[in-house]
């Protein structure tokens, strides 16, 4: 493998200045020719490795937020829905990549790390801060790849000569192996090595917190398999992503050509044909029933009514057929919108598989957060102002990509002292700093909107008199209702990086208030993903899934279509 490593060619590969101690300047990427086998530099390795990390972040983040309603989910079997091409590239971008990402990065993570161990061996040289950030981010995709088809390869990976064919370790095993990753990437970091040429995207080179991150990602693990122990001895060594300075995060820029470093959503949504994505009713009417402060933020609304709802915005066949349809049984006693929610919050609910109308300047958009849109200031009530989407608008993409932030963590906190059978109180304590971070860095991007009307923003008193209710509403309930409560929270709080969404909906079946799919039996909700269909097609040792139904190692739920309760 090591000399096969040695004559790739690595192709396109971005570089950068920075531009403060914890982003990266991607306006200022530029993209070298192809380089010789005898050329390899350590630093375009690792940035092929952060990016290729970053583009299987946000499409694993995408998965998990349209199974749970953050985001929009089209199409209304799930397993039509999710065929086995759905990992097949961020398989590749993982192990070795058969072409070039969107990003125009090549080759795999597990290729490139082993491509920094072996040019580290033979150099004088130290490399060490490239193999910790590599180990650190390949371990995290083993997780997630545990996590999301039940099972990866890890043992016999790497090594085509040995294994042409390597079989899958089981997801326990992948779990121990990241967790070892992890330990290899921490002892590295500690020795505090210099960045030696590297591109750090994510910390300029500051090893204090790439260690946060490695001790989050752990969290993450213990709090997903209930290892409520692991999770307690962590937390007391006090050494993990606690606060906004140390969010694992990924910035954006604001070019839209050669190449585009905009926020993916942005790039989608502010064109000259107006938005293309849509945004979930389920996410939108929740936040709208609980008066959510969030909202400005994370909508940008291009009109004020939505055809069809209670706003009394006559129906459009037009723009929003379904504004015309009646709504079937399942959904009338879901208690949810079929189609139309109100005040121009102009999106689709889970499943809606219509076509394109002409909805382009009408449909919500994503906000300033976290895509760098616009902030949502009512502007189309305004005759002067144009309340439509556009290239350049708002914060011109310049967003971010949130991986653990400090708000989660607490999240994950009150949810490991809720399997401990701590108090209520003690929960609610975690639940109510979780969500003042997450308002604090919420409310931030207001001002990454250069043209925002920031009279609109809600005060530091309606905020606080807010979270103050939702504790309060927590505390009250009991059951069912208290832990909706928190789940939907979460869910809200995790809007944009939402791929431990669908983890903690299969570990917890919370929240049981989800909007129904449109079909009324849309199969098996998926507990978990086929297998990627690039790796069956070239693996003999790997045959395919017959079905959405097999359970993750730690899901120990009963199994489909009992539950979870809201498919």
């Amino acid at each position: 493998m090591r000399n096969i490593v040695k004559y790739i060619t690595v192709v396109l590969l971005l570089t950068g200045l920075l531009q403060s101690c914890e982003t990266t300047d991607m306006d200022l990427l530029v993209s070298p020719n192809d380089l010789a086998a005898d050329q390899a530099d350590p630093a375009l390795l690792l940035n092929s490795i952060q990016l290729s990390y970053r583009d299987n972040i946000f499409a694993i983040s995408q998965l998990g937020g349209d199974l749970t309603r953050i985001e929009y989910m089209s199409g209304r079997n799930y397993f039509n829905n999710y065929p086995g091409s759905t990992f097949s590239t961020i398989w590749s971008r993982t192990y070795s990549s058969g072409g070039t990402t969107p990003s125009n990065t090549s080759l795999g993570i597990f290729t490139n790390v082993t491509a920094l161990e072996d040019i580290d061996a033979a150099s004088d040289v130290d490399y060490s801060f490239h193999i910790a950030v590599g180990k650190t981010l390949q371990a995290h995709m083993l997780l997630l790849l545990a996590d999301y088809i039940g099972e990866a390869v890890y043992t016999q990976a790497g090594d085509p000569a040995t294994y042409p064919a390597p079989l899958m370790d089981d997801g326990a095993s992948v779990y121990n192996s990241a967790l070892a990753l992890l330990d290899e990437a921490k002892a590295l970091f500690a020795a505090g090595p210099a960045t030696n040429g590297a591109t750090d995207f994510f910390y300029d080179g500051d090893t204090t917190k790439w260690i946060k991150v490695i001790n989050s990602l752990k969290l993450k693990a213990y709090v997903t398999t209930g290892n409520t122990a692991a999770f307690d001895a962590t937390i007391a060594a006090g050494n993990f992503i606690s606060g906004s300075d140390d969010d694992f995060q990924f910035q954006y820029g604001s070019r839209a050509l050669q190449p585009d470093t905009r926020h993916p959503d942005y790039a989608s949504d502010y064109t000259p044909s107006g938005a293309d994505n849509y945004r979930s009713n389920w996410l939108m009417e929740y936040m709208q029933n609980v008066s959510d402060p969030r909202m400005r933020y994370y909508f940008y609304r291009q009109t004020g009514g939505t055809p069809g709802s209670s706003d009394g915005t006559p129906p459009n066949e037009e723009t929003l057929a379904c504004s015309l349809a009646v709504p079937p049984v399942h959904y009338v006693e879901s208690g949810w919108a079929y189609c139309s929610v109100p005040n121009g919050y102009w999106g689709r609910s889970h499943g809606n598989n219509e076509g394109g109308p002409p909805d382009g300047f009408l449909k919500t958009a994503i906000g300033v957060y976290p895509a760098a849109g616009k902030f949502d200031d009512n502007d189309f009530d305004d005759e002067e102002d144009d309340p439509t989407v556009g290239l350049g608008k708002g914060g011109a993409g310049a967003g971010i990509l949130p991986i653990i932030l400090a708000s989660y963590v607490d999240f994950w906190r009150a949810d490991n002292e809720m399997a401990k059978g701590s108090s209520t109180a003690v929960v609610a304590g975690f639940f109510q700093s979780g969500l003042e971070k997450s308002m604090a860095k919420v409310q931030a991007y207001g001002a990454v909107d250069p043209t925002a009307d920031l009279s609109y923003e809600p005060t530091a008193t309606e905020v606080s008199d807010w979270i103050d209710g939702i504790i309060a509403d927590f505390t009250a309930a009991t059951g069912d209702d208290q832990m909706n409560i928190f789940a939907d929270q979460y869910f809200v709080t995790l809007y944009g990086g939402s791929a431990e969404a669908y983890n903690y909906y299969r570990k917890t079946g919370y929240p049981t208030n989800l909007e129904p799919n449109w079909e009324a039996n849309p199969g098996p909700f998926p507990r978990s993903f086929l297998y990627p269909q690039n790796e069956v097609i070239t693996n003999p040792n790997l045959t395919q899934k017959d079905d959405l139904t097999g359970q993750v190692f730690w899901d120990n739920n009963p199994a489909s279509p009992a539950f979870p309760p809201a498919q």
